[in-house]
């Protein structure tokens, strides 16, 4: 059986990016990362992706004519390298809707909300603020909200009375690492349905 490639976006540390090869490696999925692409010339998630010997390219905003040019480039690389399902992972840029349905339901996110709360930016900050006694992640189809698109699964964790900012996001980034690789191997199973706002996972 072919390996469904993906790419991967990403803007900085690539920890998610890890998590997904670590899982391809140890439970011998069969998915390949076809390329990842970050914002940024600096993002340690490039290093990572070098030392896999996985291809990697770094698509700077401020170095393209603008968001279309910037988006046309992220396109032509995904494309030109076969793959069928884009993943954010901590790629800190909202695409736009041309982009979106480019890639509609080809596109996941990883959100480090329970959404449809706290969508955004600094979700852990928004929850502890808010007083909330769950948080969590959510993985999610991209659509041309904010954070909007249909779900296809979350993980909760506790929030603690004597949570810090970096306590809760630290546990809410453990469920992370779990969550998006489930989600890309619950796809490449072929086990994910979207039926309008609902996401059905099929046996």
């Amino acid at each position: 059986m072919n390996n469904r490639k993906i790419g991967v976006l990403a803007s900085g540390f690539g920890s998610n990016l890890q998590a997904i090869m670590d899982a391809i490696a140890q439970k011998g999925l069969p998915i390949e990362i076809a390329v990842v692409i970050c914002d940024k010339g600096d993002a340690y998630a490039l290093e990572r992706a070098k030392n896999a010997g996985i291809s990697h390219v770094a698509i700077v905003r401020k170095e393209c004519l603008d968001k279309n040019d910037f988006e046309n480039k992220i396109d032509t690389v995904l494309r030109a390298a076969d793959v069928e399902l884009v993943v954010l992972a901590g790629f800190m840029r909202i695409l736009s809707s041309g982009f979106v349905s480019k890639w509609k339901h080809k596109n996941i996110n990883i959100h480090p909300a329970l959404l449809p709360a706290f969508t955004g930016l600094d979700a852990q900050g928004q929850a502890l603020e808010y007083g909330v006694k769950v948080a969590g992640c959510t993985v999610h189809f991209v659509d041309e909200g904010m954070d909007t698109g249909p779900i296809i699964l979350q993980k909760a964790v506790p929030v603690l009375d004597d949570d810090t900012h970096d306590t809760l996001a630290g546990r809410i980034l453990v469920q992370e690492h779990l969550a998006l690789p489930e989600a890309i191997e619950l796809w490449a199973s072929d086990k994910i349905e979207v039926h309008g706002r609902k996401v059905y996972i099929t046996k």
